[in-house]
């Protein structure tokens, strides 16, 4: 049930507007005490609902808000500059719709009358004087043909509302595994660590942000019914919710076919408005086409006239594509700026699997190719607070573009390896020079890359040896510039004899280096368990648990730790048996692969270690510290000189961010979110 208690309630539970009553105001209050704006709650009931959209108590339909056979619309007359009479639940809409049609003046009459047996309100109803024309997207099962082109999209503001964010921009740490190697050794795999730091927004209440682009793509296919669909439509307005007037937004629903439900329209107060019609009007339809779906998304973004710096799409399907029985086949019918393997992905989509029945391989396939995230949304509750921690990332853009460069050094320093998930690397001019192409980041986020060296013998001892050159360039979005940030040289000691200190191993390397090897190892175990062989799967991920515990990270009871080992124990839980795998194994795993590839939060079915769950408390969620894989190392050794400082608390969950935490928490407060 939520957590919001019907006498503190100030929102409608469908719309989320103010509940506040301005004169001629209809609202319905339900036996369950909970109150809605009268027409949210009769389109609501049109739409088959009969149960409370908040507490899901189920409603006597004779006590629920009529259903006129000869009402054609949920949207009675609006209060203009031409004088028509007032709207009823005091919504301004526009004389003009631009979306096929004008308003006419028509009357309503809503007088409340209460039943002495009943705690809610019944209005009886006076016909208007003639049907009023609804909205193109105001029924879900009329067809509206598609513009030719979408290049209606709403002019931009004229003025950009950017600011400048944190002075020092982005930033380059580096850390070597120790302090020295001893002269005498050369060392085939020496690993440094080189960060990427992006900084912080100024304005935490989002003025002056990156504005956004951003499309949802929902699957409205006939498993979408009833609840499933209602509480999609509560995340979507959400996203409107927490949406700026700078900010765009286009909505597009699949079924068997596929349809721009709403134009890409600056989210003003008339466009918030609109588009939450146009969400309320959504309705469950026959079979699932995943491609038409984004090839009509796709085709929002690539086809507007102008272009705010960030774009993005987000889709939702909770069921099997019924055209495409294959991820390749799928993949092979994107349009290729989804499926870009270039730095800068052209349009990247973030993809939420929803419940048991939805194809994970496919989800995952799209954003792995775009260059979006995968989240497994196992019980319904999730969607909105999943939605929350997309767009609080979204919303928090700082730079572009980025790359990393690393070069060698000295004389016979080479670089061996830099893994780095989906980023695209290059090891260039005879091992001498490696390239990073990062793309966007969000605000405080940290990338982290393990540059592995070929590190020779000195001839000489008690020197420095010189190991890498690190800088990197960006393109900032506040100024639209490019600007190189040079890291400083990275070196190391080389004395005869290496003491205790000299060998103190650094627990931010290790976090990194423990980290890849758990996602290399839940890859290949997802890898064997759809292959059917559970126990080779199983069994390689015991293996990894249990080198874990033997590492310095370990042994310092390191936090970040602890949450991959929870990780691989619960991969392997759920890879218990192929049913239980099937069911929800292969999502759990691939969303946590996508995560790590990306180095970027994702919604992961459980959410005991996120700021998704019920427990993550608000103390947390204003917690001050930087992302959860920036922590500084600490000395393992008693006794031995600091090497870095101690690591921070864990923020909630892998790579989630204050924008992100923020947005969740804003989420939680609405108290609309469910269990299953």
């Amino acid at each position: 049930m939520s957590s919001q208690s019907a006498s503190d309630q100030n929102n409608c539970g469908i719309c989320l507007s103010s509940m506040a009553t301005p004169k001629g105001q209809a609202i319905f209050t339900a036996q369950c005490s909970y109150s809605f704006h009268y027409p949210c709650i009769v389109q609501n009931v049109q739409h088959g609902n009969l149960c409370c959209p908040i507490c899901r108590a189920i409603w006597d339909k004779q006590n629920v808000p009529f259903q006129p056979n000869n009402w054609t619309s949920s949207f009675p007359p609006q209060h203009n500059n031409s004088g028509d009479p007032p709207h009823p639940w005091g919504v301004n809409f526009p004389q003009n719709n631009n979306l096929g049609g004008n308003s006419p003046n028509i009357s309503f009459s809503f007088q409340p009358r209460q039943s002495p047996h009943q705690t809610y309100h019944q209005y009886s109803y006076q016909q208007p004087s003639w049907n009023y024309p609804p909205f193109p997207f105001m029924q879900q099962h009329q067809a509206f043909p598609e513009p030719a082109s979408f290049s209606d999209d709403e002019p931009l503001l004229s003025t950009s509302p950017m600011q400048s964010n944190d002075p020092q921009g982005v930033t380059i740490k580096t850390q070597t595994e120790s302090l020295a190697i001893s002269a005498a050794e050369s060392h085939p795999r020496y690993p440094v660590l080189v960060s990427i730091c992006a900084p912080s927004l100024q304005d935490t209440d989002g003025q002056g942000r990156t504005p956004i682009d951003l499309v949802t793509v929902l699957d409205v296919s006939g498993s979408m019914c009833g609840l499933k669909l209602d509480l999609v439509k509560r995340a979507v307005k959400f996203i409107i919710q927490n949406l700026g007037p700078s900010d765009r937004l286009s909505i597009v629903t699949f079924s068997t076919t596929a349809r721009r439900v709403f134009p890409l329209r600056r989210m003003s107060v008339e466009g918030r408005e609109n588009a939450v019609r146009a969400v309320n009007s959504l309705g469950p339809d026959n079979m699932t086409n995943i491609v038409a779906g984004l090839e009509i998304g796709t085709r929002v973004l690539e086809e507007r006239r102008e272009r705010n710096p960030v774009a993005s799409i987000m889709l939702l399907s909770d069921g099997m594509d019924t055209y495409c029985h294959s991820a390749s086949q799928l993949l092979a019918q994107l349009p290729a700026s989804i499926r870009s393997n270039c730095m800068q992905h052209e349009i990247p989509v973030h993809t939420f699997g929803f419940g048991s029945d939805h194809d994970p391989n496919t989800m995952h396939a799209i954003s792995n190719a775009s260059g979006g995230t995968f989240s497994f949304l196992e019980s319904f509750g999730m969607i909105q607070d999943s939605f929350a921690l997309c767009i609080g990332g979204l919303l928090s853009v700082v730079a572009q573009e980025v790359r990393l460069t690393v070069r060698s050094a000295s004389h016979g320093v080479k670089i061996v390896a830099i893994p780095s998930g989906r980023y695209v690397r290059t090891i260039s001019d005879e091992d001498l020079q490696g390239v990073v192409d990062v793309g966007s980041v969000y605000a405080e986020e940290e990338k982290q890359f393990l540059v592995y060296l070929f590190v020779p013998q000195s001839s000489t001892t008690d020197t420095k040896t010189s190991l890498l050159d690190v800088s990197c360039v960006y393109r900032d979005i506040a100024s639209n510039e490019l600007i190189q940030v040079q890291g400083e040289l990275v070196e190391i000691l080389r004395p005869e004899v290496c003491s205790l200190t000299h060998q103190v191993v650094s627990l931010e390397v290790d976090h990194q280096r423990n980290r890849i090897l758990v996602s290399e190892t839940i890859a290949e175990a997802q890898g064997l368990a759809e292959n059917g062989n559970l126990e080779a799967a199983r069994a390689i991920l015991t293996q990894r648990r249990e080198s874990l515990l033997t590492t310095p990270a370990a042994r310092a009871e390191d936090g970040l730790n602890n949450l991959l080992e929870t990780e691989l124990q619960e991969v392997m839980d759920r890879m218990a048996t192929m049913d239980l795998y099937t069911h929800t194994g292969r999502a759990y795993a691939l969303s946590g692969m996508s995560s790590h590839s990306l180095q970027r939060a994702t919604t992961r079915g459980d959410t005991i270690n996120s700021c998704l769950s019920a427990s993550f408390g608000a103390a947390q969620a204003s917690h001050s510290a930087r992302g959860t894989f920036q922590q500084q190392q600490q000395c393992v050794s008693s006794g031995a000189t600091p090497f870095g400082s101690p690591a921070p608390l864990l923020r909630g969950g892998a790579y989630e961010t204050s924008s992100m935490v923020r947005m969740v928490q804003k989420s939680k407060d609405l108290g609309t979110s469910y269990t299953k």
